[in-house]
């Protein structure tokens, strides 16, 4: 049976176990993860949070990984300013970005999701408003959803990766994972 860890990064770790060639050391999974033979099964930026996936299975590491399965993977992201509708449409028709159209995206407007603190906490900026977006999308490029959001004028201030497949970071607290069998 394939083992699988569902961790819940903090804001600035790094997804990998090591930072080797950095002159200032930053944190990395080795300093929450003590389980050997893991591997993560895709990336989380360092200035996002939420659901990373570790493995020790190198078929299913690719199955969610490997951007022909298209996994779906679901972000809360707090942007600048306040969204419409007619703004979300680019995203559900796919965005031009420098490297090409992206495939469509589910996305909609939620309430704050209350979710934990982040340390360092976001800007707030009293003259302009945050909103938070619901994403869903089924590839995974170089900071996509990010590059995405700034595309269609609503930078992104902060992005939650919740959810890859059934696979959900809900009940699990930052810097903390949960093991399960698959």
């Amino acid at each position: 049976m394939a083992r699988l860890l569902l961790f819940n990064k903090p804001y600035g770790v790094l997804s990998q176990f090591t930072d080797r060639g950095s002159p200032t050391a930053r944190p990395t999974l080795s300093d929450f993860v003590p389980v050997k033979g893991v591997y993560p099964a895709g990336r989380l930026d360092r200035d996002s949070e939420g659901l990373l996936l570790l493995c020790d299975d190198g078929r299913l590491q690719a199955r969610i990984s490997d951007p022909r399965f298209k996994m779906p993977k679901t972000y809360l992201v707090q942007v600048e300013g306040d969204p419409g509708e007619e703004n979300l449409e680019p995203l559900r028709k796919g965005v031009r970005l420098k490297d090409g159209m992206t495939l469509p995206a589910e996305a909609t407007r939620i309430e704050d999701p209350g979710l934990w603190l982040r340390d360092p906490p976001i800007r707030e900026r009293k003259s302009i408003p945050d909103n938070w977006l619901k994403i869903t999308i089924r590839e995974g490029r170089n900071r996509q959803v990010r590059r995405m959001t700034a595309a269609i004028g609503f930078p992104t201030l902060r992005l939650v990766r919740w959810s890859i497949g059934d696979w959900t970071v809900a009940g699990i607290a930052p810097g903390e994972f949960k093991e399960i069998s698959v």
